[in-house]
């Protein structure tokens, strides 16, 4: 993509994107990711009602009379933008591909995050870390995001969500809000790793599909290729029976994402890429309020 043409994409999606921040999710977001992050701010004396879990063990046999830690809101959060980059995103049968939609959530969720103060940083990964951009603030450092994104060549077309998540451990070392975004189109089970990202930072994952993935349409015989893998074959969408049991896997797959999202405790949502991401997004939010 030539310089000029992804400087007109940036700035599109920027005026986009900024937009949907500072109209519709200014309030949502500080509500639903503020106060996650909690910092130590003083003790003082129990109270009759305080959670005996905030004892200061240290300070109570001292003075020999139990105190409390008091924990206050911390002023600025650290967002972590987890971005599958795999070949799967290549995909698109409606008004955009699953990596235009996945770009302009990753901006719209940077902008509300610098509206708030907090610093925004991003992973890219397929089958192994990518790229990795640390935290920062300020419009001019949500832009470079975005160029990335919009240019980024990833050298694998695989996906392997644990490494991303295992990779976001061992660099943050602070708890911070995780959004994972892909179409999570994984090879392998992932509840273990994200269970224990969850316990240290509070993760979300936003799942990116294309309707096609849902439902066949009946068009006779088509030729498939899986992005990943580049395995080719030609399959008879006109077999009622095929088209069903397409349909079928995809609700298999939808409810064993579900499953794993639950046990770790993570909120979700699935968004198709002929739907509105701004409900989505909004929904996500009430739901965390």
């Amino acid at each position: 993509m030539e310089t000029s043409e992804i400087i007109k994409k940036v700035r599109k999606i920027e005026i986009k994107t900024r937009g949907l921040s500072s109209n519709i999710f200014a309030g949502q977001y500080h509500s639903a990711f503020k106060g996650r992050g909690m910092a130590f701010s003083e003790v003082r004396e129990y109270q009759f009602g305080d959670d005996v879990r905030d004892i200061d063990w240290n300070v109570t046999a001292r003075f020999h009379r139990p105190y409390v830690k008091v924990f206050e809101e911390e002023r600025e959060l650290t967002v972590m933008l987890l971005v599958d980059v795999s070949g799967s995103l290549d995909f698109g049968t409606s008004k955009q591909m699953k990596r235009d939609m996945v770009t302009e959530i990753a901006a719209t969720l940077a902008f509300s995050a610098i509206q708030n103060n907090d610093k925004i940083g991003v992973v890219f990964f397929s089958d192994k870390i990518e790229k990795y951009i640390p935290p920062k603030k300020g419009r001019k450092h949500i832009l470079y995001i975005i160029r990335e994104m919009l240019d980024f060549k990833a050298d694998s077309k695989k996906t392997d969500v644990r490494g991303a998540l295992e990779f976001l451990s061992g660099v943050a070392k602070r708890r911070c809000t995780a959004f994972v975004l892909s179409d999570f189109y994984v090879r392998s089970d992932f509840l273990q790793t994200l269970t224990i990202a969850n316990r240290k930072h509070d993760v979300v994952a936003i799942q990116v599909y294309d309707q096609r993935a849902r439902e066949l349409p009946d068009v006779g015989l088509m030729r498939v290729v899986d992005a990943e893998t580049g395995h080719e074959q030609y399959i008879d969408t006109g077999s009622r029976r095929l088209r069903e049991a397409h349909r079928r896997y995809f609700v298999w797959r939808q409810n064993m994402l579900q499953e794993t999202f639950n046990k770790s405790n993570v909120d979700y949502i699935s968004i198709a890429t002929n739907e509105d991401f701004v409900k989505a997004l909004l929904l996500l939010f009430k739901k965390r309020s």
